[in-house]
């Protein structure tokens, strides 16, 4: 195992990914890279607060404090989003888009804490629509059986190419709007702090991580998990 020496000077842009420790397993090189130790970090918040929001709904009380409020206010916003895509479908899905959307929302946000954004790496997007891509499948083939393939052929088989091709564009697409977004965001935080002088490093880029982390993000994550639910309930009956 070693460390890797990849990083770029402090005065010049750096917004690339860099391998933080390599290893070795079965004769193969394999790098940590500053996206897996983002994705430990916000997996790792996560599993903090559902830790801490499981204790406090176990003990919740007829007069909740902050904590409790908060939590049954995402939860509730995050069930009327759902309900008004999905409708009487929503509880078989909101787990997954729950989990999603904190997912995205922390790796969008990570930003503010000084770490490279896990969703501005296209591997860690592209797995995410490939997931979605999964799910929207399994439950057309489900509800539809044979449905599912012959409506490729209509209204007419001459468009069977262009169905085709909008189906595998479907995780395509919502990943790479993801990926493009979050990375812009990086280039230009990245750009700012590496070539401004250090007093225009203090308070102005403030401003710039509420748009490219903070506002950015947040409609990202929101834009994500939305084609999720729309791509979902195309293929349900």
């Amino acid at each position: 195992m070693r460390i890797g020496m990849g990083m770029l000077m402090s005065n010049e842009p750096d917004f690339m990914i860099h391998g933080v420790f390599e290893y070795h397993m079965f004769g193969q090189d394999f790098w940590i890279t500053t996206t897996t130790i983002g994705m430990w970090i916000v997996s790792a918040l996560i599993l903090l607060i559902a830790f801490l929001a499981n204790r406090t709904l176990k003990k919740a009380t007829d007069e909740p404090g902050m904590f409790q409020n908060a939590l049954e206010m995402a939860y509730e916003a995050l069930a009327n989003m759902a309900g008004g895509i999905l409708g009487g479908n929503a509880r078989r899905f909101i787990n997954y888009i729950g989990t999603i959307f904190l997912f995205i929302l922390f790796c969008n946000l990570s930003g503010m804490l000084g770490l490279r954004a896990p969703t501005a790496d296209y591997g860690v997007t592209f797995l995410l629509g490939m997931v979605t891509f999964f799910i929207v499948n399994y439950q057309g083939i489900k509800n539809r059986g044979m449905r599912h393939f012959t409506s490729l052929f209509e209204p007419t088989p001459i468009l069977f190419p262009i169905n085709l091709i909008g189906e595998l564009a479907n995780p395509l697409s919502i990943s790479l709007r993801l990926f493009a977004n979050l990375l812009s965001g990086v280039i230009i935080m990245g750009l700012w702090y590496g070539m401004m002088p250090i007093f225009a490093n203090i308070g102005i880029p403030a401003a710039l991580h509420v748009y490219c982390d903070l506002f950015s993000g947040c409609i990202q994550t929101y834009v994500f998990c939305m084609l999720t639910m729309v791509y979902i309930n195309d293929k349900m009956e």
